[in-house]
Formats: structure tokens, C-alpha cells, sequence
């Protein structure tokens, strides 16, 4: 039965991908696998998972990434912003306003714009401290449901991460990238990477693009009424994108397991679907 890889943007996720490997008791779900998608960083796990490069590349290009994105972040006071909104909610015109707060304050050329769609009315803004701070003061004018700041330090998926796609181009440049063995989605434009060379170009781009998510999922679980969708696996620690799937798309959620990072999966507990 066809099954579907989630990789969620931790570290460990592409660490619970060699355990994947080493378990017998889901070769089957892996040989069957048609398709793998990973949330930001999460990319590269599902890129190494079919195959498309080395796992030791794959982690070599997470940190060339990372320290990359932490010294654009350095440079300018910013972060993300949870938004859950409703369907009357006005995100473009929030982000417009609030980056006019901004140039109020005297700030140049301010940022403030979605970063992530996670699933319907649910997005991630990032961008100015300040314009995220103006968002949630004024929540309730944009008829936005909660605005939560999250923990991490930087503007992340905005042109603000500009300085670090220069560093991430050069080293994948050096990375010998193959065909991917099963179809691997791009989180800058929600549909199939077509070759290595879009692979290396969009990992890049990734980081000053927004992640579309929602899109994703959307196109993956797409088909004809009556056509059984395939089962669902997120490895790694935590179910968040399985509680996206599930706001996305609720039949196709109905097969969905978690794998974590050392425990083994019964994978006769769900049927396939």
C-alpha cells in the first residue's frame, strides 16, 4: 500500500530517519513510500530520505544553514508571529499597517509579511519586532483569533534572511544532488521538485520565501472522490503536522501515524488507506 513521509523542521527528525532504516518492521512502509515533504529545515530529512543526497551532506548543509540564518537574525531585531484568523481576517492589510508603524518609527524599509500557511485562516508572520508587536496590540481590528509570539530569533522565510542564501547556495553548489527515488514537494511552491538542479535553486530561495504548507498538502492528498488515500507517516519528535493534516484535510488524516525518534511503530495498528 502507497504510504506518505512528513518530516517536521527539527534536528532530530533527520536523526529518527537512520533509525527508520535500521527498523525491519517498516521496510515495507518505506518501499512503498510515493511521496515526502518536510516543513522548512525539515526539507533536507525528506530530500535524504529519497535519496536525493548523502544523509551526511543533507547535515552538513543544516548547519552551513543554520549558523548562516542565526547571523542574518543577529543583524536586525526580529521574529515570528503565530496567527490563528478566521475567514473575515485581513492579513494583507495587517501586514500593510503594521509596516507603516514601522516607517512611523523611522525604521527603513520595515518587513512584515506571512511566512508560513500552515493550514485555513492559520499563518505565520515574521518580520520587524516592532510590526509583530503592532499586530498584536491591534489583533482584534484585522479579526484575528490569537496572535502568540514564537520563541525564536529571527525573521525567518523573509527577505530579512537575505545574507544567509548566498552561504546555502555556495555549499550546495558542492553537493552531488540525484533524482529524488519518490516524489519530494518544495515548500516555496507547494508542488514536486523536477530535477536536482530546481532542488539546489529552491532550498536556496526557501529561506526568503514563505512556506507554503498548506498548499502542500493540499496538492499531495489531492483525488478523485472514492480514490482511498495512502497512509500517513511524521517522524520525529512531536504531531504538529499531523494537527495541520487533520485541519487541512480530515479523511486523509484518518491515516496518519507517528513515528518518534526510539520507539518502534506496529505498522498493523492503522490500516493502509
Amino acid at each position: 500500500m502507497e504510504s506518505i513521509s512528513l518530516k517536521l523542521n527539527r534536528g532530530s527528525a533527520a536523526c529518527s530517519l537512520a533509525q527508520g532504516h535500521r527498523q525491519s518492521r517498516i521496510c515495507s512502509v518505506i518501499e512503498n513510500c510515493v511521496a515526502a515533504a518536510g516543513f522548512s529545515v525539515g526539507e533536507f530529512a525528506a530530500l535524504v530520505f529519497a535519496g536525493a543526497m548523502e544523509f551526511s551532506e543533507g547535515l552538513y548543509a543544516v548547519k552551513i544553514r543554520a549558523e548562516a540564518m542565526q547571523a542574518a537574525s543577529d543583524a536586525v531585531p526580529s521574529g515570528m508571529l503565530s496567527v490563528l484568523g478566521q475567514p473575515e481576517s485581513r492579513f494583507n492589510t495587517a501586514c500593510l499597517e503594521a509596516r507603516q508603524h514601522c516607517e512611523s518609527l523611522g525604521i527603513e524599509s520595515p518587513v512584515c509579511e506571512v511566512a508560513s500557511y500552515l493550514f485555513p485562516h492559520c499563518r505565520v508572520v515574521s518580520g520587524h519586532l516592532e510590526a509583530l508587536h503592532f499586530l498584536q496590540k491591534h489583533a482584534s481590528r484585522y479579526r484575528f483569533r490569537r496572535a502568540r509570539l514564537l520563541p525564536v530569533s529571527g525573521a525567518f522565510h523573509t527577505r530579512l534572511m537575505e545574507p544567509a542564501v548566498a552561504p546555502l547556495a555556495e555549499l550546495l553548489s558542492t553537493i552531488s544532488l540525484r533524482e529524488p527515488l519518490v516524489s519530494v514537494y518544495s515548500n516555496v511552491l507547494g508542488t514536486r521538485y523536477r530535477n536536482p538542479k530546481h532542488i539546489a535553486k529552491l532550498l536556496a530561495e526557501q529561506l526568503v520565501s514563505p512556506v507554503k504548507w498548506e498548499q502542500t498538502m493540499h496538492a499531495i492528498y489531492e483525488r478523485k472522490k472514492g480514490i482511498q488515500f495512502p497512509r500517513t507517516f511524521e517522524v520525529g519528535p512531536g504531531r504538529q503536522l499531523g494537527t495541520i493534516l487533520r485541519s487541512c484535510n480530515l479523511q486523509a488524516w484518518k491515516s496518519y501515524s507517528h513515528v518518534d525518534v526510539d520507539v518502534d511503530v506496529d505498522t498493523d495498528e492503522a490500516p493502509d488507506a
